[in-house]
């Protein structure tokens, strides 16, 4: 008998956690984060003896647990478990779970609890966690109490089954399980006697191999939609935008190849995988929104039609013109999710990219969507007229010129061309988290395209400042040597998230910008009224990173040149945790941007 297995027979609970946490196992769970507490020792004990198929990581913190978990789960495309105990401690998670089921990551919400008869009495450590996330889970159940039965076993299991398949399906996000546990909860004896007696009758019957046998690694297949008809168009562009797909060079050659079919400009996201494989499609448009503060050229360049694939970019300079000139939209994307903010006359195609082209004509082999019939619709739909291809092109080219010559000569640190420095001088293939605020915003402005594959990250569901750094972490674990392009505050929102490095395995260099506040700020109106802007919306926190650093064990540099700054970032370190800060002023770069972002265009 194995040390699992013999541990699983002490007690109802420990028999109920090995049932539990064997089946995850099987079902192709590698990674659980656990919280520290009392009411879910049961399944502690039991993850722990899964080591090392399932890595347990403890992490004290669960705001940062939780977003810790969400970028294990972004960085490897598979759901991730995390416990807790129970009372507020659940609690703590609702940021992470918001998020993932805003930008669709699985994750495996696991919180234990006391039993029905110690709740609502004054019992302690209790609250009510049943549906404690509202909507926003996938799918959420209360388990059963454990019981010494065959058949509440094969419940157990099949719950557990079910609960998988709904953290990715029909759209990834979170399942939310709520587990309550009678004492004992350490894996000792049960001291009444009946429940003993329960238990070893039960363990005659229980056979392992027999009761685990059918279960397998589940991986969702999207099943096949019909191709919906389009329109022919003279004057038509593709958006493509947010996304974090699980093949990203895949992704990119699809959506070139629509692109080059239909002569058709690719109008790509900052956060979008296309401008990392830049050399994939011809007709890549990077400058949209800087393009588009021109009036003129604004004008001229309104499409009939426009296929968007993906979420809708950030910028509101894409969207205000959208919504202004009313195109026919065809939305390409799996989610069941309505993704047209702007309520105009959009169609869904719910299917990836890729589907669609095996409908309308794509390679071989990619999937059988749509058959002879998608063919003949992609030969319904008309290739833009040459002209208006080449105007497009044109005006990219002559922006990107601009925004590359005034950046390469700028010695003095802006932040700004902290994002168009990054997307040239990483190692190949390096993971790359963007927080919010400015950060996401320099880079769909200014991230030039390039052929270094760099994989971005972001929490672009909600698009909050929870849990910056410990969603990076969770990024960075156990993969390649990683970066973070963060502001001050998003930083600072988080820094339990350095509680982590003692478990953490690999390396995550922090580009910080520390321009000691909320930098987004000064580009709204409010930064006009001071009193009361700097103290209630520009927030300066007067923090030494240095000695913040110092605290955690984290080491720290200050940058003083741009040149400096592309020597910490290739080759990057194997290990640890790194700050590199770049002290910056936040009238000054929100100045820069008033009088730069609308001239890069101008005639």
């Amino acid at each position: 008998m194995s040390d699992v297995i013999r541990l699983a027979y002490k007690n109802i609970n420990q028999l109920w956690a090995y049932i539990f946490t064997e089946t995850l196992k099987r079902l192709g769970l590698t990674c659980a984060v656990i919280c520290p507490g009392s009411r879910s020792t049961p399944l502690a004990v039991a993850f722990a003896q899964q080591v090392p198929e399932i890595e347990a990581i403890s992490i004290l913190d669960e705001r940062s647990a939780a977003f810790f978990a969400l970028g294990v789960a972004k960085a490897t495309n598979r759901p991730v478990a995390i416990v807790c105990t129970s009372g507020t401690a659940g609690a703590n998670f609702y940021p992470a779970v918001i998020e993932a089921k805003e930008s669709r990551v699985p994750l495996l919400i696991l919180t234990t609890d006391r039993p029905p008869e110690l709740r609502d009495c004054h019992s302690g450590q209790t609250i009510d966690q049943v549906k404690l996330y509202g909507n926003y889970p996938n799918w959420q159940t209360e388990l059963a109490i454990p019981t010494p039965d065959m058949g509440m076993l094969a419940y157990l299991r099949q719950t557990l089954i079910y609960s998988w398949e709904r953290t990715q399906t029909p759209t990834p996000g979170a399942v939310h399980l709520n587990i309550p546990f009678r004492d004992p909860l350490a894996p000792i004896p049960h001291t009444e006697m009946l429940h003993e007696t329960l238990l070893q009758s039960l363990l005659t019957k229980f056979d392992p191999e027999k009761f685990f046998a059918d279960i397998t690694n589940l991986t969702p297949v999207p099943s096949p939609q019909s191709p919906v008809p389009i329109p022919p168009s003279h004057r038509g562009i593709i958006i493509a935008g947010v996304a974090q797909p699980q093949q990203p060079q895949e992704y990119c050659r699809a959506i070139a190849r629509l692109s080059q079919s239909l002569k058709w400009p690719v109008l790509a996201e900052g956060l979008s995988p296309l401008r990392n494989y830049a050399d994939f499609n011809p007709y890549l448009v990077s400058t949209y929104d800087l393009i588009l503060r021109n009036q003129q050229l604004a004008k001229q360049l309104a499409p009939d039609i426009v296929i968007q694939i993906g979420d809708m970019p950030t910028s509101k300079e894409l969207r205000a013109w959208l919504d202004t000139h009313q195109p026919r939209r065809w939305v390409i994307d799996p989610s069941h999710e309505n993704l047209d903010p702007l309520h105009g006359k959009t169609t869904h195609l719910r299917m990836t990219v890729e589907q669609f082209l095996a409908g309308v004509g794509g390679d071989e082999g990619v999937g059988e969507v749509g058959g002879d019939e998608g063919v003949k619709q992609l030969k319904s739909l008309s290739p833009s007229s040459p002209d208006y291809l080449q105007m497009w092109c044109h005006a990219e080219a002559r922006v990107r010129a601009n925004v590359d010559k005034t950046l390469a000569n700028m010695e003095d640190l802006i932040e700004c061309k902290a994002a168009w420095l990054i997307s040239q001088v990483l190692p190949p293939e390096t993971p790359l988290f963007i927080a919010n605020s400015m950060p996401v915003r320099d880079v769909e402005y200014f991230w030039k395209p390039n052929n270094l594959g760099v994989r971005s990250h972001f929490n672009r569901g909600a698009n909050g400042i929870d849990g910056t750094l410990s969603t990076a972490l969770g990024i960075a674990h156990r993969q390649q040597s990683s970066v973070m392009l963060t502001g001050d505050l998003a930083l600072l929102h988080d820094t339990n998230g350095f509680l982590i490095r003692n478990k953490f395995v690999g390396h995550l260099t922090i580009v910080l910008i520390n321009n000691n506040g909320g930098g987004i700020f000064e580009m709204l109106p409010i930064a006009k009224f001071d009193p009361p802007f700097e103290e209630f919306f520009g927030t300066p926190q007067d923090i030494d990173f240095t000695q913040l650093c110092a605290t955690y064990n984290v080491q720290h540099e200050l940058i003083t040149s741009w040149q400096q700054l592309q020597e910490r970032l290739n080759p990057l370190p194997n290990q640890g945790i790194r700050v590199l800060e770049l002290r910056t002023n936040r009238q000054t770069d929100a100045k820069w941007r008033q009088v730069h972002l609308s001239k890069f265009a101008a005639d």
